[in-house]
């Protein structure tokens, strides 16, 4: 690559950090071709990306983006996931080399923000439930107190209906 290519792809990588919430590296040395296309149709879905991408550059753009890592100790080949939400990269791979254990694919650590996170952090950050699923337990805790009240009030009604029938009918 000439100097003004590493510089456009360094100032995309920097936009792209800058956009994501959060970054997962991961070793991908020996995963076959028809792994990585699994690997990108489960990050794409979750609304993550993929890039391969060589470690200088990888390490200026994070250290101008403002994220103080040091990219080069990091063993294998390194690629990143960026996230637009906290869990969903982490939680995508973490699935993806669990449910595929033949494959080479290992986390190798991550970024939340502008924090650096080791591999068990963002093994631990995977295990979180996304937002998705944070806010749908949320309405059920919200709306778990008025669907109660709503059944003890047509209890007490069709309670009194009963009561009502019976009257009725020992009247006959």
């Amino acid at each position: 690559m000439r100097k003004n290519e590493k510089q456009v792809l360094k100032d995309a990588v920097v936009a792209q950090i800058k956009d994501s919430k959060a970054l997962v590296f991961a070793d991908y040395k020996g995963v076959t071709m028809k792994d990585f296309d699994k690997m990108r149709k489960a990050l794409r879905e979750s609304g993550s990306k993929w890039q391969v991408l060589k470690k200088t550059i990888l390490g200026i753009a994070l250290k101008d983006a403002g994220i103080d890592a040091d990219i080069a100790k990091l063993e294998g080949q390194v690629g990143v996931a960026f996230s637009t939400d906290e869990v969903s990269a982490a939680k995508a791979l973490a699935t993806f080399i669990k449910e595929n254990k033949e494959t080479k694919l290992a986390i190798l650590g991550g970024s939340l923000e502008s924090k650096m996170l080791s591999a068990e952090e963002v093994k631990a950050l995977a295990k979180l439930p996304s937002q998705g699923e944070m806010r749908a337990k949320l309405v059920g805790t919200l709306q778990a107190p008025i669907s109660g009240f709503v059944r003890t009030l047509s209890a007490n009604l069709s309670g009194l209906v009963r009561v009502l029938d019976a009257v009725a009918e020992s009247k006959k």
